[in-house]
């Protein structure tokens, strides 16, 4: 949609101009001019509406399923180990994500940037520090070999998120082709 409506590029024009005279493509159809402004960010393809009303609700109803699979895990853990500080500590950083998804939901990017990074920042490493944690409280709970599966591609997937949160925060300020194209991917892993 962000697309058609001429908001974005296409993710497969990677080949971005650094001058366009104005884009004539007709509505309904992907941009054949693209700058390094055009790149589609996340955030930007939510920016104006109609996509500004999907990115928002999107953006909560994934806050709302942060926060029940939360407490289900929260619940789970203490069905099998009663009270655990870690559970705890995990269960609070799950809900501050969920915080931080609903700012970034609700606050687009062009109009509302500081809010809009800051339940970013928020809900990022929140997540990132939620699924840490939960690393290890499944290799504390693990009963059988299957667990420690569990548990190892748990750690496979939350290196894969440090590594994209890593990648997206060097790459942030870089203003050269490559380097902004490489921070926008790993936003997107």
């Amino acid at each position: 949609m962000a697309v058609m409506n001429h908001h974005v590029c296409p993710v497969e024009n990677w080949t971005y101009n650094v001058t366009c005279s104005d884009d004539n493509a007709k509505q309904g159809t992907p941009k054949t001019c693209c700058t390094l402004d055009d790149v589609p960010l996340i955030s930007k393809c939510g920016t104006y509406p109609p996509e500004s009303c999907l990115f928002s609700l999107i953006g909560n109803v994934g806050a709302f399923m942060v926060v029940m699979i939360c407490l289900l895990r929260y619940s789970q853990v203490i069905e099998l180990s009663h009270s655990s500080w870690l559970n705890t500590v995990a269960l609070i950083s799950g809900c501050t994500n969920a915080a931080g998804l609903v700012m970034v939901g609700n606050f687009q990017v062009d109009y509302a940037k500081s809010l809009h990074y800051i339940g970013a920042g928020v809900a990022f490493p929140a997540g990132l520090l939620f699924v840490c944690l939960h690393c290890i409280l499944t290799y504390h709970l693990a009963a059988s070999a299957l667990d420690y599966w569990v548990g190892h591609l748990r750690v496979s997937l939350t290196i894969v998120a440090l590594i994209s949160l890593v990648l997206s925060i060097l790459y942030r300020e870089k203003k050269t082709q490559k380097c902004m194209c490489h921070g926008r991917c790993s936003r997107w892993v």
